[in-house]
């Protein structure tokens, strides 16, 4: 069974950092990319940022040079640094696998909310 288990949201101040955590079971985690996701209120999911089994990385525009995806492969878990946070960065942040076999699978994501 696949499941996802996103942390580290919380409320922050605009210019401020978060720290996300996803620890991934129930997949081959080493093999395949790993993506964040966010769910801003009233809006659809949009694709944050991915990292790559190899390690490359690749971001939304929105966040690019404030957000830093990483990965521990010996943990099964996917990070996402957030820096220089701004108010529209308020969303819901999901994890997910790049693995066909986990389509469709959600965690309960965490709440990132920024105040101006």
């Amino acid at each position: 069974q696949v499941q996802f288990v996103e942390s580290g949201g919380g409320l922050v101040q605009s210019g401020g950092s978060l720290r996300l955590s996803c620890v991934a079971s129930g997949l081959p985690f080493n093999g395949y990319g790993m993506s964040w996701y966010r769910q801003p209120p009233g809006k659809e999911r949009e694709l944050v940022a991915r990292i790559f089994s190899g390690g490359t990385t690749n971001y939304a525009d929105s966040v690019k040079g404030r957000f830093t995806i990483s990965r521990d492969n010996a943990k099964n878990t996917v990070y996402l640094q957030m820096s220089s946070l701004r108010p529209e960065d308020t969303a819901v942040y999901y994890c997910s696998s790049t693995w066909s076999g986990s389509s469709g699978s959600w965690g309960q994501g965490t709440q990132v909310t920024v105040s101006s």
